[in-house]
């Protein structure tokens, strides 16, 4: 082993010049399958190494194979970029490396993810009152929601709409429940009507409406499925891990209507409160239903400690890091108009972007922009629209993602990277021209 000091100052160095320096790399990985690998040795050394082999390696072997995550032209999917402060506070947490299942096991961990969570609830406008926790991605937190549910109704169906997320699919399959998809109306929206429809039919666990989806970041009229659930008895959980951190700026919070009377909610702020992956906040008005679903206290966790919260017994994991180091850090050092002023930016961008392609003649917007992602596509077949999106990311400068909407190959351009500029959007834009 070499001297740490001398190590964490080279691996600080490498961060440093690795984010000034990432826009200038290519954002889509153009490696082939196998390329890595074969780069590497197949069996471990023998005698140990310096770690300034490791920081070699990384920079040979492992970069070319890096979709750059944090690059500003990333508009694939949703941007998980990590700002500076949550980078730092992911090497405390590494440094401390506890494990905070039971209070007793890292009160510090557990009393500053309570805090961390209340800082995050007020910022977007939730009712006070609710439980929150930390769990690693919004498709653990949804999974835990859907547990919950079924403890109350077990064997109900779980309805969401067809635009819902893959993860509320796997949650229904994992815990071995009914899935009803629910139409949606022209601008990708849950159906009211349809979801009455549908829980006159179905004995219903659970329904999930989102606050931005996946394809088109639509908005389900929660105010108008909040009603519904409580007359069928279903658990109603809200999917906002996207759009949940725009609410933030009191403009967007439209969205939020209803969503007091949800049973749970999940808000992503890997997703575009600028922390790094992985970090998922789960709210609940029920936390007895979900302790009552997951408590499972052996003998040798058994503390005399009483009157504390153990967060191990509201969710599936029983290790738990100490992630809320890292939000407690982002939201200190952006601070509530910090964290505006770079939503609302990649809002008028995204809206900007919207407003050359409905400009432009043979291209069209698809879908409504409520916030920062644009579904959008050339006049033509699906086929040619798929080549098009090979091509601009095969040039590296730019990523960009697809989707499918009314049965048409949809070009999807999400804004979210807190490096991200007027002039990064304004060659993605070049680019599909180009190409």
């Amino acid at each position: 082993m070499s001297d740490f000091r001398a190590d964490a100052a080279a691996a600080s160095e490498w961060v440093a010049r690795y984010l000034e320096g990432v826009r200038e790399l290519p954002v889509l990985s153009r490696v082939e399958p196998g390329q890595i690998k074969a780069a590497l040795p197949d069996a471990p050394p023998d005698r140990p190494e310096p770690f300034a082999a490791v920081l070699r390696d990384l920079d040979e072997i492992l970069l070319p194979g890096i979709t750059h995550w944090n690059h500003p032209r990333f508009f694939a999917y949703f941007s998980i970029s990590g700002s500076e402060p949550g980078i730092l506070a992911e090497l405390l947490t590494a440094a401390l490396n506890v494990n905070a299942m039971l209070w007793r096991t890292s009160p510090a961990a557990t009393e500053l993810e309570e805090v961390a969570v209340d800082w995050l609830r007020q910022l977007v406008g939730l009712p006070a009152g609710l439980h929150g926790h930390i769990e690693d991605t919004a498709s653990t937190s949804t999974l835990a929601a859907l547990a919950a549910a079924r403890h109350l109704r077990p064997g109900g169906a779980v309805l969401c709409s067809e635009h819902a997320h893959s993860s509320v699919d796997k949650a229904a399959r994992l815990l071995e429940l009914p899935l009803v998809k629910i139409p949606a109306d022209s601008e990708f929206r849950m159906w009211p009507d349809a979801l009455a429809g549908a829980l006159a039919e179905h004995e219903a666990a659970a329904v999930v409406a989102t606050v931005g989806t996946t394809s088109s970041t639509s908005v389900d009229p929660v105010a108008e499925l909040a009603p519904l659930c409580a007359e069928a008895g279903a658990w109603l959980h809200v999917d906002a891990a996207y759009a949940g951190p725009a609410m933030v700026c009191e403009e967007n919070r439209w969205a939020f209507a209803g969503v007091e009377e949800a049973d749970s909610l999940v808000v992503n702020p890997h997703k575009w409160l600028f922390t790094p992956i992985d970090c998922s906040v789960l709210y609940t008005s029920r936390p007895d239903v979900l302790r009552d679903a997951f408590s499972i206290l052996p003998e040798y966790l058994r503390t005399s400690d009483e009157d504390v919260t153990n967060l191990m017994d509201y969710g599936p994991a029983l290790g738990r890091r100490f992630r809320s180091l890292k939000l407690w850090a982002v939201i200190r050092c952006h601070g509530r108009e910090g964290l505006q002023a770079l939503i609302r930016e990649h809002m008028r961008l995204a809206r900007l972007f919207a407003s050359w392609v409905e400009e432009a003649p043979a291209w069209e917007v698809v879908a409504p922009v409520p916030f920062s992602v644009v579904c959008f596509r050339l006049e033509g077949s699906d086929e040619e629209n798929a080549a098009l999106l090979e091509r601009v990311n095969a040039t590296g400068e730019a990523y960009l993602s697809h989707t499918v909407l009314d049965g048409r190959y949809v070009l999807r351009l999400a804004v979210g990277n807190h490096r991200t500029t007027e002039d990064d959007v304004r060659r993605a834009w070049e680019l599909l021209q180009e190409a």
